[in-house]
């Protein structure tokens, strides 16, 4: 696993190669000597950002400090040699794509804020207190991954696989979810407040003690999944609960449109000031819901 220490050393490696002291690469950086030695002695981390920027400098691609370099310590590929023919930027602008995998790594404090293009390249990964707040992360391909306390707070997860991961108290506050699946996922203790669920599909796993305070529910579905401690407010369109587990579930102050429960027994749910048209009435009935905390609305 990569630590701050074996990513400090590479930094020594890579300055020491080309020549500069800590000072001129600060310099270059527009930082303090001081925070490079404390990169290089393992103590602090850069941002994404300084990362990037860090490699431009050093001459080497950002893969060169995740666990997945081949080459020993004391060698450096250089950023052209990992990059391919089509990625190259028209002539006369030397800079070159960077081309990078954070998989099977181990981020800690890590700041990421703002990335773009992740796609399939962050898998098998821990991540811990990590900061991912506004980046652009459709089409994201995320599997056996434990992350925990990180914050990704207004990115956008559209069109994401979410997949075989222990997801714990992470903040996803205003974060646009449209589409994504999450199957085999444990969801616990985790911030959805402001969330867009629009499409969402969530499914042999875990969704427990989750905040998910003026989340929009449109078409989200629940499928074989153990839903413990949480409570639906708003209105719910087009949703589907299919062969859950429900503990301590209340929908409170909901309306409930055209929303579908395939369930033998929903009588562990509490409703409370909800709303239901006459489809969705008649699934909770038929379900053996307590119907007390319902209306039934004329539509």
């Amino acid at each position: 696993m990569v630590t701050t220490k074996m990513i400090g050393n590479k930094i020594a490696v890579a300055r020491k190669k080309i020549n500069i002291s800590q000072a001129e690469l600060a310099q270059r950086l527009f930082i303090s000597s001081q925070a490079v030695g404390k990169w290089e002695r393992g103590e602090s981390l850069p941002d994404i950002i300084t990362l990037d920027h860090l490699a431009e400098i050093l001459g080497v691609d950002l893969n060169y400090f995740s666990e997945n370099f081949q080459f020993a310590a004391t060698e450096i590929t250089p950023v052209e040699s990992a990059v391919s023919k089509s990625e190259e930027l028209p002539s006369g602008n030397q800079k070159k794509k960077l081309n990078w995998d954070m998989s099977r790594g181990n981020w800690v404090d890590a700041d990421f804020s703002g990335l773009k293009n992740l796609h399939e390249k962050f898998s098998s990964s821990n991540m811990q207190r990590c900061l991912f707040m506004g980046s652009e992360l459709s089409g994201l391909l995320l599997k056996n991954n434990n992350v925990d306390r990180c914050d990704f707070s207004g990115s956008d997860f559209g069109n994401s696989q979410i997949q075989n991961s222990n997801l714990a108290n992470n903040q996803f506050k205003d974060c646009l979810l449209k589409e994504t699946v999450f199957s085999g996922s444990y969801i616990y203790g985790c911030d959805f407040t402001g969330a867009d669920f629009t499409g969402v599909v969530v499914k042999s796993g875990g969704f427990e003690k989750n905040t998910i305070a003026k989340a929009l529910w449109n078409r989200t579905s629940f499928i074989d999944t153990a839903i413990v401690d949480i409570v639906f407010a708003g209105t719910l369109d087009g949703c589907y609960f299919e062969n859950c587990a429900f503990a301590r579930v209340t929908f409170q102050n909901s309306t409930l449109i055209n929303t579908f429960f395939k369930n033998k027994s929903l009588k562990r749910i509490r409703f409370i000031g909800c709303q239901a048209d006459r489809m969705t009435y008649a699934f909770l009935k038929n379900g053996g819901a307590d119907l007390t905390g319902i209306t039934m609305s004329i539509s």
